[in-house]
C-alpha cells in the first residue's frame, strides 16, 4: 500500500522516525498530556514467544481525553479489521492503559487532538525474516499522515452520539482533500472517538478475542464518514 502523507516530510529519515517512533508531539503538547493525565504509548516491542518459538509485535492500546485535548494509539489488523486483546488493563486512573495487544502484524492508528483539531498517523508494522539465530528487524511504513484535520463537532460533548462515526477531514498544503485508505476509515472514526473520550477507561479499537473474530468473519458497512457538519 502507497503512503499518503497530507504533511510534508522532509526526508526518508524524518518518515522513518515517524514511522516507527509514532507523532512527534512539540514539548508543550507533552507537557500539557502530562499536566491532564493523560498516557498514550504509541511504542511497540519485539518480543520471543519461547513456546511457540517466533517472534511476534506487542502493542499497547492507551490514551483518553479532557475537554480540550486528548490522545489515543491503538491497533487493528493489516486490511483495518478489529484485533483482539491479549489482556484487558484495568486501573485506578483514567486515561492510560487500557489493554494489549501481540501479533506477528499490527497496524498503529495513533490520533491527537486539540480542540476541533486533529493529527492522525497510520502506520503498518511486521518482522523482516531474520538470518539463522539472529533476532528480527521491525519494518514501519507510513500509510497516512494528516495533521490538523478539522472537526466541527463536539464529541466530548453536546455531539456525543455520533462518536465512532465520523471522522475528521484532512487536505493536502494546495487544499485538496485527502482521503483517508478506505479500509481504516473504521478505526479512524473509532480512534476520533476516542481521542474525545474524557476520562477514558474502555477500549475503542481493540476488541474481546471472540468478538474480534465474529467482526472479521463479517463485511465491513460503510462508515458514512462526513467532516462534521451535524448530518446524521
Amino acid at each position: 500500500m502507497n503512503a499518503t502523507a497530507t504533511a510534508p516530510i522532509h526526508s526518508l529519515d524524518q518518515r522513518e522516525v515517524l514511522a516507527r517512533q509514532g507523532l512527534r508531539l512539540p514539548a508543550i503538547t507533552l507537557k500539557r498530556l502530562r499536566t491532564a493525565g493523560i498516557y498514550c504509548q504509541p511504542s511497540i516491542s519485539i518480543e520471543h514467544q519461547h513456546l511457540a518459538k517466533r517472534y511476534i509485535l506487542r502493542g499497547v492500546e492507551s490514551g483518553g481525553a479532557v475537554a480540550d485535548l486528548g490522545a489515543y494509539s491503538s491497533f487493528v489488523g493489516e486490511h483495518g479489521t478489529a484485533l483482539g486483546w491479549l489482556q484487558r488493563v484495568d486501573s485506578v486512573g483514567v486515561n492510560g492503559v487500557h489493554a494489549i495487544v501481540v501479533a506477528p502484524i499490527l497496524v498503529r492508528v495513533e490520533m491527537l487532538r486539540v480542540q476541533r483539531t486533529y493529527d492522525l498517523l497510520i502506520t503498518r508494522h511486521s518482522l523482516t525474516a531474520p538470518a539463522s539465530g539472529q533476532r528480527p528487524r521491525l519494518e514501519s511504513v507510513v500509510l497516512f499522515y494528516g495533521r490538523r484535520g478539522s472537526l466541527e463537532m463536539e464529541l466530548w460533548g453536546k455531539d456525543a452520539c455520533y462518536g465512532g462515526s465520523v471522522a475528521p477531514m484532512f487536505y493536502s498544503r494546495a487544499g485538496e482533500i485527502a482521503a483517508l485508505p478506505a479500509e481504516f476509515q473504521n478505526a479512524a472514526a473509532l480512534i476520533t472517538a476516542a481521542v474525545c473520550c474524557v476520562g477514558c477507561r474502555h477500549c475503542h479499537l481493540l476488541q474481546p478475542q471472540a468478538l474480534a473474530t465474529k467482526l472479521d468473519t463479517m463485511q465491513t458497512p460503510d462508515a458514512g464518514l462526513n467532516n462534521g457538519d451535524g448530518a446524521a
